[in-house]
């Protein structure tokens, strides 16, 4: 049977990743309903029922949370990371409907409303509303826990140390705060050699430790990574040293894509997955920009992957495409030829993601040249 969280635990967690103050009245938990354009499955029928329940448990114990809490309802955005719509409807977690078509027009109430109104969101959504959420706690000043494809198998992960979790976030942000550049050598099929250089200057890392206490920001729950945009060449006449061979497995197949100045142009390797990949990269050139080098923390404490992105990335090392100006960099809708285009994807170098793929050693470089050496064969070294 699956995991439940209970009232108290539920309690438990928003106390633990909010640290909730006087000025924290209302809790929102954002929902994102199925329609004709994207169909349903039942992972995202018992993420909506599991939302519905958090609600429903929260709003029978209001005052021993000290918060009121609203069911936000919103149509799906079709894109993981796309900006979210104008409208949305504040639901009853008795009476979930099936599909966004459901919703009364009448009934809806702007976004903005309900985001000026609310200082605390969690967003266990179908497509990941991270990337919208982070821009817009800058103008609102919520702290959002957005939980793109969570599920009940993720559970145990928050309840695990964040403390522990937190220092060694810690550790990897001032590894990556250091870097100038980030050299990555990879094998596929225990053989074929490839390296990828992506250009850390002129920028921050980011630590998402799960603790989410000051106002204004948003980030994945559970939680336990580092990252940072790599230098994307917005200055004038300073261009992105980011380049080299990325290989990446989708099913069976492996793509390389080729990197210059940040930006994935071509692609080699087998299978039908080329060509997608071509046709992306064609249509889409934001989709080739390198948007993300990130470094998870929790294999080491023994959770495994679930197959749901927002878990296993937190597990080790991986690599997005596509829009980062949530992360601080320079791509962003506007980058997209529509909204639906708009995506952040992540790519994660676990054996049973991409068994032909191994990240055979990372290394890290600062300005003065000092290497460090972090991973072996996709296994921390000599960090904690």
């Amino acid at each position: 049977m699956s995991e439940r969280l209970s009232a108290t635990d539920l309690i438990a967690l928003i106390r633990r990743v909010f640290s909730p103050t006087a000025d924290d009245v209302r809790l929102g938990i954002l929902v994102d309903l199925p329609d004709g354009r994207a169909a349903d499955r039942p992972e995202w029928k018992e993420r909506r029922r599991m939302a519905a329940d958090w609600a429903g448990q929260l709003q029978q114990h209001r005052d021993e949370l000290g918060l009121e809490v609203s069911l936000v309802l919103y149509r799906n955005v079709g894109m993981g990371n796309a900006d979210l719509p104008g409208q949305v409807w504040i639901g009853s977690p008795q009476a979930l409907p099936d599909t966004a078509d459901a919703l009364v027009p009448a009934a809806a109430v702007p976004l903005e409303q309900v985001l000026g109104s609310h200082s605390l969101l969690l967003a266990p959504t179908e497509f990941s509303a991270t990337a919208p959420l982070k821009l817009m706690a800058k103008k609102h000043r919520f702290r959002a826990a957005t939980m793109p494809g969570f599920t009940a198998e993720m559970i145990p992960a928050l309840r695990l140390d964040y403390g522990e979790i937190r220092r060694r976030v810690a550790i990897m942000k001032t590894l990556l705060d250091h870097a100038a550049r980030a050299t990555i050598d990879f094998e596929v099929d225990g053989r074929d050699a490839h390296t990828l250089v992506l250009d850390l200057r002129h920028r921050q890392a980011h630590a998402s430790d799960g603790i989410l206490e000051t106002p204004g920001v948003a980030g994945n729950l559970p939680s336990g990574e580092a990252y940072i945009v790599p230098y994307e060449g917005e200055l004038p006449g300073v261009p992105s040293g980011s380049a080299g061979r990325l290989p990446v497995q989708f099913g069976a197949d492996v793509v390389v894509f080729e990197v210059v100045a940040n930006q994935a142009v071509r692609v080699t390797g087998e299978g039908k997955a080329v060509a997608e990949q071509a046709a992306w990269i064609a249509a889409e050139p934001a989709y080739g920009n390198l948007a993300e080098l990130g470094l998870g923390v929790l294999a080491d404490l023994g959770v495994q992957p679930t197959g749901e992105i927002l878990l296993d990335e937190k597990l080790g090392l991986h690599i997005a495409f596509g829009r980062s100006d949530h992360f601080g960099g320079q791509v962003g809708a506007a980058q997209f030829s529509k909204p639906a285009a708009v995506v952040h994807i992540d790519r994660i170098y676990l054996p049973s993601l991409q068994p032909r793929v191994n990240a055979k050693r990372v290394e890290l470089t600062d300005a003065d040249g000092r290497t460090t050496v972090i991973m072996r064969d996709g296994v921390y070294v000599g960090v904690f």
